[in-house]
């Protein structure tokens, strides 16, 4: 059995920041650009509060069974929720898209590569 590398990307805006709360994210803006964004088990936050007000969270997990990855998506989605309310942020409109890597399609590189290893 290979395992399956599924990706989560928890999508949301703030809502009803406080001005502390504001200061307090863009303080650590940097740490958050959506330029290195990446997927990573624990969840990486990005956002660009100086224009607008929305969010990402990027999940990454490795399950052994197709029939795991809607559980990978329930988990994103509470571990996202959990952060935001462990730090006092309102939020609203969460929404959650997965991609099961090992159905994605391969590009043209990928086939190339896929058929050295096989021959």
């Amino acid at each position: 059995m290979s395992s399956r590398t599924v990706r989560v990307t928890v999508r949301g805006s703030f809502d009803q920041l406080t001005d502390q709360q504001r200061a307090e994210l863009l303080a650590v803006a940097a740490d958050h650009d959506f330029r290195f964004t990446q997927y990573t088990s624990d969840g990486h936050l990005s956002y660009d509060l100086a224009a607008r007000p929305f969010f990402t969270f990027r999940f990454a997990e490795t399950v052994e069974e197709q029939a795991q990855v809607a559980a990978v998506t329930a988990r994103a989605l509470a571990a996202a929720e959990a952060w935001l309310s462990g730090h006092g942020y309102g939020f609203k409109g969460l929404t959650a898209q997965t991609v099961d890597l090992s159905e994605v399609p391969l590009g043209k590189r990928g086939r190339r590569e896929a058929s050295r290893q096989d021959g």
